[in-house]
């Protein structure tokens, strides 16, 4: 248990950390920007506690907001994202997977995955823009913003994930 809230804790550490000292300088064509951090919300297996996914998820938005001056963007954004995972992740997982599986190429077959994760950075990611434009007064910046921001960060999850091994590979 305390290895695994380490674990966490670590990826939470490193997703806005980097956030902080590398994504948040990429402006891809001045409208796109990457915002890895909702990743850790794609390492929570199935059949986590929801309030637990909440309150990591919470966490690491306060955590990216107080290191990138975004009062509360971050944390709403995490906050809704967590609260919707443990209901969209059953959706994508096949019928025969284990009530603890993790969500992972591995587990899930690459398009399984690639469509949850797209899913999940896309409510994030509108999330993120709606509560940082606070209107919709210019509907189409907001509009290329967040799908711009949304394909970046999903590539960047689908990176990470492949990255990801796991110790314990069948």
């Amino acid at each position: 248990m305390i290895n695994l809230i380490l674990q966490r804790f670590l990826w939470m550490t490193a997703l806005v950390a980097a956030q902080l000292l590398v994504f948040n300088h990429i402006h891809l064509f001045q409208v796109a920007t990457p915002l890895p951090f909702v990743y850790l919300l794609l390492l929570f297996p199935l059949g986590t506690e929801h309030w637990r996914v909440l309150i990591w998820g919470f966490l690491c938005g306060l955590l990216a907001d107080i290191t990138t001056l975004t009062p509360g963007v971050g944390a709403a954004a995490m906050t809704l994202t967590a609260f919707v995972q443990p209901y969209l992740l059953p959706l994508f997982t096949p019928k025969d997977a284990a009530e603890d599986m993790e969500p992972s190429y591995r587990t899930m077959g690459f398009w399984l995955y690639a469509r949850y994760a797209s899913f999940l950075t896309a409510i994030f990611c509108a999330c993120y823009f709606m509560v940082l434009a606070f209107s919709f007064q210019h509907l189409w910046e907001w509009l290329v913003s967040m799908l711009s921001s949304w394909m970046l960060t999903l590539a960047l999850c689908l990176i990470f994930q492949g990255f990801n091994k796991k110790k314990h590979e069948d």
